[in-house]
């Protein structure tokens, strides 16, 4: 596997605003540039093959998620900046708030009948099957070994997309120093998993909405842990 050095998020931004209209092309030649990396190895790295990519770069091709999502793992770039630069909207996630569930919930489905997505009809108990299935995976060592070795990186992928993130960092911080009882360290790392995890009830690479059912899943996860207080 390459080694690659973060980019820091001054030339980030520097590389995006070179560009008046957030080309994902000018942004991607960039950060090649800046790591000295040829197209060709470019596409190994991110098993991509190099015409596709040679058609993204110069502007004759759409970037779609999944071309985003290999671009962000293998550059360390948060994937919100290329989303953005590929000319995605992702406003939408931003602005979400945990404070009424009823209302989150009826704000994803709403934006699942609009995308025109492949995706089952939303429900929370599709949600809260999913967060059960991480809280048990959470009591073993490899559970446990999965949160503490990605959390971080996921966070870089992902960038500041939401309110959400705050909430995870302090979750993460008690995993970590396994500050709680046995109940609440298995809801928190239940909550971690999901985020971590790239497969949810709406999948992260259709960014920004495959993030919604992670803010709703740290909803559920702080009214869980308010009850045990």
């Amino acid at each position: 596997m390459l080694f690659l050095a973060p980019i820091s998020k001054r030339k980030r931004r520097n590389m995006t605003e070179e560009n008046t209209n957030n080309s994902i092309g000018l942004l991607l030649k960039a950060v090649l540039k800046q790591r000295s990396l040829s197209m060709k190895k470019f596409s190994e790295l991110t098993d991509i093959d190099i015409a596709t990519i040679s058609r993204i770069i110069n502007g004759k091709r759409k970037a779609n998620p999944n071309h985003l999502q290999k671009f962000a793992d293998c550059l360390d770039v948060p994937i919100s900046e290329l989303f953005a630069a590929a000319g995605y909207p992702i406003e939408t996630n931003k602005d979400m708030q945990l404070d009424d569930m009823h209302s989150t919930i009826n704000s994803i489905q709403e934006i699942l009948k609009t995308s025109n997505m492949n995706i089952e009809t939303f429900t929370i108990n599709s949600v809260k099957q999913k967060l059960d299935s991480y809280t048990k995976y959470t009591l073993t060592k490899d559970g446990k070994g999965v949160i503490l070795r990605n959390f971080e990186k996921k966070v870089q992928q992902v960038g500041s997309i939401g309110p959400f993130i705050d909430h995870l960092k302090d979750m993460f911080l008690k995993f970590s120093k396994m500050k709680g009882s046995p109940h609440e360290l298995a809801l928190i790392g239940g909550a971690l998993l999901y985020f971590i995890s790239p497969i949810d009830v709406i999948p992260d690479y259709l960014f920004p909405i495959g993030y919604l059912d992670d803010a709703l899943v740290i909803k559920l996860v702080l009214d869980l842990l308010s009850k045990e207080v």
